[in-house]
Protein backbone atom coordinates (compact mmCIF):
# COMPACT_ATOMS: atom_id res chain seq x y z
CA UNK A 1 0.00 0.00 0.00
CA UNK A 2 1.38 3.41 -0.98
CA UNK A 3 0.84 6.62 0.93
CA UNK A 4 0.67 10.15 -0.49
CA UNK A 5 3.67 12.32 0.05
CA UNK A 6 3.57 14.60 3.04
CA UNK A 7 2.98 17.81 1.10
CA UNK A 8 0.02 16.21 -0.73
CA UNK A 9 -1.44 15.08 2.57
CA UNK A 10 -1.17 18.61 3.95
CA UNK A 11 -3.11 20.15 1.06
CA UNK A 12 -5.81 17.50 1.11
CA UNK A 13 -6.06 17.68 4.90
CA UNK A 14 -6.63 21.43 4.61
CA UNK A 15 -9.51 20.81 2.23
CA UNK A 16 -11.15 17.95 4.07
CA UNK A 17 -10.93 19.78 7.40
CA UNK A 18 -12.80 22.87 6.18
CA UNK A 19 -14.95 24.49 8.86
CA UNK A 20 -17.96 23.82 6.61
CA UNK A 21 -17.68 20.18 5.59
CA UNK A 22 -18.02 19.92 1.79
CA UNK A 23 -19.35 16.36 1.65
CA UNK A 24 -22.83 16.99 3.15
CA UNK A 25 -23.27 20.03 0.87
CA UNK A 26 -22.24 18.17 -2.27
CA UNK A 27 -24.25 15.10 -1.27
CA UNK A 28 -27.38 17.21 -0.84
CA UNK A 29 -26.77 18.97 -4.15
CA UNK A 30 -26.46 15.63 -5.92
CA UNK A 31 -29.59 14.23 -4.26
CA UNK A 32 -31.54 17.35 -5.23
CA UNK A 33 -30.33 17.19 -8.84
CA UNK A 34 -31.25 13.52 -9.13
CA UNK A 35 -34.60 14.17 -7.47
CA UNK A 36 -35.30 16.97 -9.91
CA UNK A 37 -34.45 14.72 -12.88
CA UNK A 38 -36.62 11.87 -11.61
CA UNK A 39 -39.56 14.18 -10.91
CA UNK A 40 -39.20 15.81 -14.34
CA UNK A 41 -39.38 12.40 -16.00
CA UNK A 42 -42.32 11.41 -13.78
CA UNK A 43 -44.13 14.63 -14.71
CA UNK A 44 -43.78 13.84 -18.43
CA UNK A 45 -44.90 10.24 -17.92
CA UNK A 46 -47.96 11.35 -15.96
CA UNK A 47 -48.90 13.80 -18.70
CA UNK A 48 -48.78 11.04 -21.29
CA UNK A 49 -50.22 8.14 -19.25
CA UNK A 50 -53.20 9.99 -17.78
CA UNK A 51 -54.28 11.87 -20.88
CA UNK A 52 -53.57 15.24 -19.28
CA UNK A 53 -51.39 16.18 -22.22
CA UNK A 54 -54.25 15.47 -24.65
CA UNK A 55 -56.65 17.41 -22.43
CA UNK A 56 -54.34 20.43 -22.42
CA UNK A 57 -54.06 20.16 -26.20
CA UNK A 58 -57.84 20.11 -26.57
CA UNK A 59 -58.19 23.24 -24.42
CA UNK A 60 -55.51 24.99 -26.45
CA UNK A 61 -57.24 24.15 -29.75
CA UNK A 62 -60.56 25.46 -28.46
CA UNK A 63 -58.92 28.74 -27.52
CA UNK A 64 -56.98 29.03 -30.79
CA UNK A 65 -57.77 26.94 -33.88
CA UNK A 66 -54.50 28.12 -35.43
CA UNK A 67 -51.97 25.26 -34.94
CA UNK A 68 -49.17 27.58 -33.87
CA UNK A 69 -51.40 29.52 -31.51
CA UNK A 70 -52.62 26.26 -30.00
CA UNK A 71 -49.02 25.09 -29.64
CA UNK A 72 -48.02 28.20 -27.69
CA UNK A 73 -51.08 27.99 -25.44
CA UNK A 74 -50.38 24.31 -24.78
CA UNK A 75 -46.72 25.07 -23.99
CA UNK A 76 -47.73 27.90 -21.66
CA UNK A 77 -50.17 25.70 -19.72
CA UNK A 78 -47.69 22.82 -19.36
CA UNK A 79 -44.76 25.13 -18.61
CA UNK A 80 -46.64 27.08 -15.94
CA UNK A 81 -47.83 23.86 -14.31
CA UNK A 82 -44.32 22.45 -14.21
CA UNK A 83 -42.88 25.70 -12.85
CA UNK A 84 -45.39 25.82 -9.99
CA UNK A 85 -44.89 22.15 -9.15
CA UNK A 86 -41.11 22.46 -9.04
CA UNK A 87 -40.93 25.87 -7.37
CA UNK A 88 -40.46 24.48 -3.82
CA UNK A 89 -37.58 22.28 -4.99
CA UNK A 90 -35.98 25.14 -6.93
CA UNK A 91 -36.30 27.44 -3.92
CA UNK A 92 -34.74 24.91 -1.59
CA UNK A 93 -31.85 24.16 -3.92
CA UNK A 94 -31.14 27.72 -5.04
CA UNK A 95 -31.83 29.65 -1.84
CA UNK A 96 -32.15 27.61 1.34
CA UNK A 97 -29.29 25.18 0.72
CA UNK A 98 -26.88 27.91 -0.40
CA UNK A 99 -27.67 30.00 2.70
CA UNK A 100 -27.44 26.99 5.00
CA UNK A 101 -23.81 26.51 3.93
CA UNK A 102 -23.07 30.26 3.89
CA UNK A 103 -22.45 30.38 0.14
CA UNK A 104 -25.13 32.86 -0.90
CA UNK A 105 -25.27 36.65 -0.61
CA UNK A 106 -28.80 36.85 -1.99
CA UNK A 107 -31.75 38.23 -0.12
CA UNK A 108 -35.08 36.55 -0.75
CA UNK A 109 -36.06 39.45 -2.99
CA UNK A 110 -32.84 39.20 -4.99
CA UNK A 111 -33.35 35.46 -5.46
CA UNK A 112 -36.86 36.08 -6.77
CA UNK A 113 -35.63 38.78 -9.16
CA UNK A 114 -32.76 36.67 -10.52
CA UNK A 115 -35.03 33.64 -10.89
CA UNK A 116 -37.61 35.75 -12.67
CA UNK A 117 -35.03 37.14 -15.07
CA UNK A 118 -33.79 33.63 -15.80
CA UNK A 119 -37.33 32.49 -16.53
CA UNK A 120 -38.03 35.41 -18.87
CA UNK A 121 -34.78 34.91 -20.77
CA UNK A 122 -35.57 31.21 -21.06
CA UNK A 123 -39.03 31.97 -22.45
CA UNK A 124 -37.60 34.49 -24.93
CA UNK A 125 -35.13 31.91 -26.23
CA UNK A 126 -37.36 28.85 -26.07
CA UNK A 127 -40.51 30.27 -27.70
CA UNK A 128 -39.13 30.99 -31.18
CA UNK A 129 -37.15 27.76 -31.09
CA UNK A 130 -40.33 25.83 -30.28
CA UNK A 131 -42.22 27.50 -33.15
CA UNK A 132 -39.39 26.74 -35.61
CA UNK A 133 -39.17 23.14 -34.37
CA UNK A 134 -42.91 22.66 -34.76
CA UNK A 135 -42.85 24.09 -38.27
CA UNK A 136 -40.03 21.74 -39.28
CA UNK A 137 -41.88 18.81 -37.70
CA UNK A 138 -44.96 19.63 -39.77
CA UNK A 139 -43.01 20.16 -42.98
CA UNK A 140 -40.44 17.35 -42.92
CA UNK A 141 -42.34 14.56 -41.17
CA UNK A 142 -40.10 11.68 -40.09
CA UNK A 143 -37.05 13.55 -41.39
CA UNK A 144 -37.58 16.43 -38.93
CA UNK A 145 -34.48 15.52 -36.92
CA UNK A 146 -32.02 16.68 -39.62
CA UNK A 147 -33.17 20.32 -40.06
CA UNK A 148 -33.88 20.62 -36.34
CA UNK A 149 -30.32 19.49 -35.60
CA UNK A 150 -28.98 22.08 -38.04
CA UNK A 151 -31.01 24.83 -36.35
CA UNK A 152 -29.85 23.79 -32.88
CA UNK A 153 -26.21 23.70 -34.02
CA UNK A 154 -26.46 27.16 -35.58
CA UNK A 155 -28.21 28.53 -32.51
CA UNK A 156 -25.57 27.09 -30.16
CA UNK A 157 -22.80 28.83 -32.12
CA UNK A 158 -24.77 32.09 -32.17
CA UNK A 159 -25.44 31.95 -28.43
CA UNK A 160 -21.76 31.25 -27.71
CA UNK A 161 -20.94 34.41 -29.65
CA UNK A 162 -23.56 36.75 -28.22
CA UNK A 163 -23.77 35.45 -24.66
CA UNK A 164 -21.04 37.68 -23.19
CA UNK A 165 -22.36 40.85 -24.85
CA UNK A 166 -26.14 40.38 -24.75
CA UNK A 167 -27.15 37.66 -22.28
CA UNK A 168 -24.63 37.83 -19.44
CA UNK A 169 -25.15 41.58 -18.81
CA UNK A 170 -28.80 40.82 -18.06
CA UNK A 171 -27.68 39.04 -14.91
CA UNK A 172 -24.33 40.62 -14.04
CA UNK A 173 -22.55 43.93 -14.37
CA UNK A 174 -19.34 43.66 -16.39
CA UNK A 175 -16.69 46.32 -15.88
CA UNK A 176 -13.16 46.56 -17.36
CA UNK A 177 -10.53 45.10 -15.06
CA UNK A 178 -9.26 47.95 -12.86
CA UNK A 179 -5.82 46.54 -12.11
CA UNK A 180 -3.17 47.64 -14.62
CA UNK A 181 -0.51 45.21 -13.37
CA UNK A 182 -2.82 42.20 -13.49
CA UNK A 183 -4.26 43.32 -16.83
CA UNK A 184 -0.79 43.57 -18.39
CA UNK A 185 0.26 40.22 -16.94
CA UNK A 186 -2.80 38.38 -18.26
CA UNK A 187 -2.47 39.97 -21.69
CA UNK A 188 1.14 38.80 -21.90
CA UNK A 189 -0.01 35.26 -21.15
CA UNK A 190 -2.65 35.51 -23.87
CA UNK A 191 -0.10 36.72 -26.40
CA UNK A 192 1.92 33.54 -25.87
CA UNK A 193 -0.81 31.51 -27.56
CA UNK A 194 -1.69 34.19 -30.10
CA UNK A 195 -5.07 34.80 -28.48
CA UNK A 196 -6.67 38.15 -29.21
CA UNK A 197 -9.26 39.08 -26.63
CA UNK A 198 -11.72 41.95 -26.72
CA UNK A 199 -11.07 42.76 -23.10
CA UNK A 200 -10.61 41.68 -19.51
CA UNK A 201 -13.68 42.15 -17.39
CA UNK A 202 -14.64 41.93 -13.75
CA UNK A 203 -18.05 40.39 -13.12
CA UNK A 204 -19.99 41.18 -9.95
CA UNK A 205 -20.60 37.62 -8.78
CA UNK A 206 -20.57 38.77 -5.16
CA UNK A 207 -24.07 40.22 -5.43
CA UNK A 208 -25.35 36.64 -5.52
CA UNK A 209 -22.71 34.30 -4.16
CA UNK A 210 -19.49 33.88 -2.23
CA UNK A 211 -18.26 31.37 -4.81
CA UNK A 212 -15.44 32.33 -7.16
CA UNK A 213 -14.90 31.60 -10.83
CA UNK A 214 -13.35 32.75 -14.10
CA UNK A 215 -14.14 32.04 -17.74
CA UNK A 216 -13.04 32.55 -21.31
CA UNK A 217 -16.29 33.49 -23.06
CA UNK A 218 -17.36 34.40 -26.56
CA UNK A 219 -16.16 33.61 -30.07
CA UNK A 220 -14.13 35.80 -32.39
CA UNK A 221 -14.65 39.51 -31.77
CA UNK A 222 -16.78 38.86 -28.68
CA UNK A 223 -14.12 36.74 -26.95
CA UNK A 224 -13.33 38.13 -23.52
CA UNK A 225 -11.96 37.08 -20.17
CA UNK A 226 -14.36 37.19 -17.23
CA UNK A 227 -13.01 37.25 -13.69
CA UNK A 228 -15.39 37.07 -10.75
CA UNK A 229 -14.93 39.87 -8.23
CA UNK A 230 -14.92 37.13 -5.60
CA UNK A 231 -11.93 35.54 -7.33
CA UNK A 232 -10.10 38.87 -7.48
CA UNK A 233 -10.78 39.49 -3.79
CA UNK A 234 -9.67 36.08 -2.56
CA UNK A 235 -6.74 35.05 -4.76
CA UNK A 236 -3.28 36.48 -5.21
CA UNK A 237 -2.11 37.76 -8.60
CA UNK A 238 -0.05 34.62 -9.16
CA UNK A 239 -3.05 32.42 -8.38
CA UNK A 240 -5.23 34.42 -10.77
CA UNK A 241 -2.56 34.10 -13.44
CA UNK A 242 -2.53 30.32 -13.16
CA UNK A 243 -6.35 30.18 -13.29
CA UNK A 244 -6.21 32.38 -16.39
CA UNK A 245 -3.53 30.16 -17.92
CA UNK A 246 -5.86 27.20 -17.42
CA UNK A 247 -8.49 28.99 -19.52
CA UNK A 248 -5.83 29.69 -22.16
CA UNK A 249 -5.12 25.97 -22.22
CA UNK A 250 -8.60 25.38 -23.54
CA UNK A 251 -7.84 27.77 -26.38
CA UNK A 252 -4.42 26.27 -27.04
CA UNK A 253 -5.85 22.77 -27.43
CA UNK A 254 -8.90 23.97 -29.42
CA UNK A 255 -11.25 22.52 -26.82
CA UNK A 256 -14.09 24.94 -27.54
CA UNK A 257 -14.06 24.09 -31.25
CA UNK A 258 -13.89 20.37 -30.53
CA UNK A 259 -16.72 20.55 -28.00
CA UNK A 260 -18.91 22.38 -30.49
CA UNK A 261 -18.25 19.68 -33.11
CA UNK A 262 -18.75 16.76 -30.72
CA UNK A 263 -21.85 18.49 -29.41
CA UNK A 264 -23.17 18.71 -32.97
CA UNK A 265 -22.56 15.00 -33.54
CA UNK A 266 -24.25 14.15 -30.26
CA UNK A 267 -27.19 16.42 -31.08
CA UNK A 268 -27.80 14.87 -34.50
CA UNK A 269 -27.43 11.33 -33.13
CA UNK A 270 -29.77 12.06 -30.24
CA UNK A 271 -32.40 13.65 -32.46
CA UNK A 272 -32.26 10.77 -34.94
CA UNK A 273 -32.64 8.11 -32.25
CA UNK A 274 -35.39 10.17 -30.67
CA UNK A 275 -37.23 10.37 -34.00
CA UNK A 276 -37.13 6.58 -34.34
CA UNK A 277 -38.45 6.03 -30.81
CA UNK A 278 -41.00 8.81 -31.27
CA UNK A 279 -42.50 7.22 -34.37
CA UNK A 280 -42.56 3.75 -32.74
CA UNK A 281 -44.19 4.83 -29.46
CA UNK A 282 -46.83 7.25 -30.74
CA UNK A 283 -49.44 4.56 -31.56
CA UNK A 284 -49.05 2.99 -28.13
CA UNK A 285 -50.12 6.29 -26.60
CA UNK A 286 -53.16 6.54 -28.82
CA UNK A 287 -51.59 9.32 -30.90
CA UNK A 288 -51.11 9.19 -34.65
CA UNK A 289 -49.72 12.57 -35.71
CA UNK A 290 -46.08 13.60 -35.36
CA UNK A 291 -47.10 17.23 -34.97
CA UNK A 292 -49.69 16.63 -32.25
CA UNK A 293 -48.75 18.98 -29.38
CA UNK A 294 -49.98 16.32 -26.94
CA UNK A 295 -47.07 14.11 -28.05
CA UNK A 296 -44.36 16.67 -27.26
CA UNK A 297 -43.79 15.33 -23.72
CA UNK A 298 -42.80 12.03 -25.34
CA UNK A 299 -40.11 13.82 -27.33
CA UNK A 300 -38.85 15.52 -24.19
CA UNK A 301 -38.79 12.20 -22.32
CA UNK A 302 -36.84 10.43 -25.08
CA UNK A 303 -34.29 13.25 -25.23
CA UNK A 304 -33.94 13.06 -21.46
CA UNK A 305 -33.16 9.33 -21.66
CA UNK A 306 -30.58 9.97 -24.39
CA UNK A 307 -28.96 12.66 -22.23
CA UNK A 308 -28.87 10.28 -19.27
CA UNK A 309 -26.86 7.80 -21.35
CA UNK A 310 -24.48 10.28 -22.98
CA UNK A 311 -23.78 12.68 -20.10
CA UNK A 312 -21.18 10.41 -18.41
CA UNK A 313 -19.35 10.14 -21.75
CA UNK A 314 -19.44 13.90 -22.21
CA UNK A 315 -18.19 14.37 -18.65
CA UNK A 316 -15.30 11.97 -19.29
CA UNK A 317 -14.26 14.00 -22.34
CA UNK A 318 -14.59 17.23 -20.36
CA UNK A 319 -12.40 15.88 -17.54
CA UNK A 320 -9.75 14.94 -20.12
CA UNK A 321 -9.79 18.48 -21.49
CA UNK A 322 -9.60 19.95 -17.98
CA UNK A 323 -6.53 17.84 -17.22
CA UNK A 324 -4.92 19.09 -20.42
CA UNK A 325 -5.70 22.69 -19.46
CA UNK A 326 -4.27 22.14 -15.98
CA UNK A 327 -1.07 20.77 -17.49
CA UNK A 328 -0.83 23.75 -19.81
CA UNK A 329 -1.30 26.18 -16.92
CA UNK A 330 1.52 24.52 -14.97
CA UNK A 331 3.86 24.43 -17.95
CA UNK A 332 3.13 28.02 -18.96
CA UNK A 333 3.44 29.64 -15.54
CA UNK A 334 5.95 27.22 -14.02
CA UNK A 335 4.27 27.97 -10.73
CA UNK A 336 2.81 24.84 -9.17
CA UNK A 337 2.70 26.53 -5.75
CA UNK A 338 0.28 29.11 -7.12
CA UNK A 339 -1.70 26.39 -8.90
CA UNK A 340 -2.09 24.35 -5.73
CA UNK A 341 -2.90 27.49 -3.77
CA UNK A 342 -5.58 28.45 -6.29
CA UNK A 343 -7.10 24.97 -6.26
CA UNK A 344 -7.12 24.87 -2.46
CA UNK A 345 -8.60 28.34 -2.17
CA UNK A 346 -11.29 27.72 -4.80
CA UNK A 347 -12.23 24.42 -3.15
CA UNK A 348 -12.62 26.17 0.20
CA UNK A 349 -14.56 29.07 -1.31
CA UNK A 350 -16.86 26.93 -3.46
CA UNK A 351 -17.14 24.14 -0.89
CA UNK A 352 -16.00 21.53 -3.41
CA UNK A 353 -15.56 17.91 -2.34
CA UNK A 354 -11.82 17.18 -2.79
CA UNK A 355 -12.26 13.40 -2.78
CA UNK A 356 -15.68 12.34 -4.14
CA UNK A 357 -16.54 8.68 -4.59
CA UNK A 358 -14.96 7.46 -7.88
CA UNK A 359 -18.36 6.43 -9.27
CA UNK A 360 -19.87 9.82 -8.45
CA UNK A 361 -16.93 11.55 -10.12
CA UNK A 362 -17.16 9.33 -13.21
CA UNK A 363 -20.89 9.91 -13.68
CA UNK A 364 -21.42 13.52 -12.65
CA UNK A 365 -18.16 15.50 -12.57
CA UNK A 366 -17.16 17.60 -15.59
CA UNK A 367 -13.82 18.43 -13.87
CA UNK A 368 -11.35 16.13 -12.13
CA UNK A 369 -11.68 16.23 -8.37
CA UNK A 370 -9.62 18.85 -6.55
CA UNK A 371 -7.61 16.10 -4.87
CA UNK A 372 -6.57 14.65 -8.23
CA UNK A 373 -5.69 18.08 -9.59
CA UNK A 374 -3.48 18.80 -6.60
CA UNK A 375 -1.76 15.42 -6.83
CA UNK A 376 -1.16 16.00 -10.54
CA UNK A 377 0.44 19.36 -9.78
CA UNK A 378 2.61 17.87 -7.04
CA UNK A 379 3.96 15.42 -9.60
CA UNK A 380 5.09 18.13 -12.01
CA UNK A 381 8.78 18.54 -11.62
CA UNK A 382 8.70 16.59 -8.40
Amino acid sequence: MSFPRKRESIHLFMLIEQSRSPKPYNRQKLILSLTSAVLSAAFLIVLLATGLSSAARDVAIRVSPNPYGALLIYAAVIGLTETLLFLPLSFYRGYILEHRYELSNQTLGRWAIESGKGMLVGIALFTPLLVVFYGLLRQFGDGWWLPVGAVIFGLSVLLAQIAPVLLLPIFYKLTPLDDPALDASLRRLAERVGLRIEGLYQIDMSKNTKKANAALAGIGKTRRILLGDTLLAQCSQEEIEVVFAHELGHHQYHHIRTLILTGAVTTFAGLYLTSVGYRALLPRLGLDRLDDPAALPLLALLLMVFGLVTTPLQNALSRHYERQADGYALQTTGNRTAFIGAMTRLAETNLADPEPHPLIEALFYSHPSIGKRIRMAEGIGG
